[in-house]
């Protein structure tokens, strides 16, 4: 079957993806403009058996491919591998990631079609890491989302950084941080806002 994705011109020969979950795709970009993805999230979930995710990390170059919701349900097991690759590097310390960022996370995917790794530049940050970088860029919040599990700073090969920041600010999910510089897009799940770092 042959899909239309977000990005322009881009199609891709599937057979993962059924003419639900093309439908499902449309109705969801539309509806991804009016409605807040809390609630978008829940509604789509009945069309969906399943949440997967991949993600790179970056700094430990260790990779993961998860199913952290299967029939309604968050797999504590999974969450757990996630929140371990999403740890603050520098200290190796762990901190239970939002689910509420990971289904932010899938949607963004679902909207792009695609199932590529997400490359993590950053996930969770400890305090202390929180501190000593706030000390080095006055880009970093005092009570930055990081150290609460909340924000994640991505890129998505093969995926143009702007694009990935374009689709991510529709779906209204929480902040989105445009950092071309530095070549990644940070997503939170805070109030809704935008900005150019």
């Amino acid at each position: 079957m042959r899909t239309y994705c977000r990005r322009k011109g881009f199609t891709t020969e599937s057979t993962d993806i059924s003419r639900r979950d093309l439908l499902l795709l449309g109705v969801a970009t539309a509806a991804s403009t009016i409605i807040p993805s809390g609630v978008l999230g829940a509604a789509t979930d009945i069309f969906v058996p399943e949440k997967k995710l991949s993600f790179m990390n970056t700094h430990t170059d260790e990779h993961l491919t998860a199913t952290y919701w299967y029939q309604g349900e968050y797999l504590p097991d999974e969450l757990s591998k996630i929140n371990h690759i999403l740890r603050d590097h520098r200290t190796g310390d762990v901190k239970p990631i939002d689910t509420g960022l990971l289904d932010l996370l899938y949607n963004l995917q679902r909207i792009l079609c695609t199932d590529a790794p997400f490359h993590i530049v950053s996930g969770y940050r400890s305090p202390q890491t929180n501190a000593a970088l706030r000390k080095k860029s006055r880009g970093v919040a005092k009570n930055s989302f990081h150290q609460f599990g909340k924000a994640v700073d991505i890129r998505l090969p093969r995926y143009n950084l702007k694009m990935l920041r374009n689709t991510a600010k529709q779906l209204q999910g929480g902040g989105v941080g445009y950092y071309p510089h530095l070549n990644f897009v940070h997503i939170d799940v805070g109030n809704v806002r935008y900005w150019r770092g």
